[in-house]
């Protein structure tokens, strides 16, 4: 009996582990309020979004002035040459959630006419969940990149983003559920 209740105890603590860590994520563009903006840099938005780690499931949030901005996704030509003529998709109610549905490459460009060629775009890469957590961020290209596994070495695990940072928790992920309803019949099996 004593055993049971150890069993039901580190599943309790594995379903919960599990919830909380596969939440899918809110990252809020350069990780600050209102930072859907001219850059003082260029390339600011961009050496922000390769330093994270974006899942299918998270949310990317640009907050801005609706009045004088907008944010559009667009392909990765108009992307290159800053044209607004023909977006994906527009947004413009100042507080944009975006949610990254699939893997793969997100282009966005500022809808105010000369603010894309001053800086104000991102690319925003995506991980599929199942490799998610498997690649590190690329700090800097001046790293070398990780052994693989196949090559006997260790793949390091990315800092979680913080509320204080870029990370606000949002919604849940259909990998995570899986895995816990998974747990779930595996205690009920044993």
């Amino acid at each position: 009996m004593a055993s049971l209740k150890s069993l039901t105890l580190c599943l309790a603590l594995l379903i919960l582990f599990f919830t909380l860590s596969c939440e899918a994520r809110e990252f809020m563009v350069a990780g600050r309020e209102n930072s859907w903006r001219v850059p003082p840099s260029p390339d600011d938005l961009n050496k922000w979004s390769r330093k994270m780690r974006f899942v299918v499931g998270d949310t990317l949030v640009l907050q801005y002035d609706p009045k004088t901005d907008s944010v559009l996704q667009v392909t990765e030509e108009d992307y290159i040459i800053c044209n607004t003529s023909k977006p994906i998709k527009a947004y413009n109610d100042g507080n944009t959630k975006i949610p990254l549905d699939r893997s793969g490459p997100f282009y966005f460009i500022s809808g105010t006419e000369g603010n894309c060629e001053k800086g104000q775009k991102v690319v925003v890469t995506v991980l599929s969940p199942k490799h998610g957590h498997a690649h590190p961020p690329v700090a800097s290209p001046s790293l070398a990149p990780a052994p693989s596994p196949a090559e006997g070495g260790f793949l390091p695990l990315a800092p979680v983003p913080t509320a204080g940072g870029y990370g606000l928790m949002g919604g849940g992920g259909a990998v995570c559920v899986a895995v816990v309803l998974s747990l779930v019949g595996l205690s009920l099996v044993m």
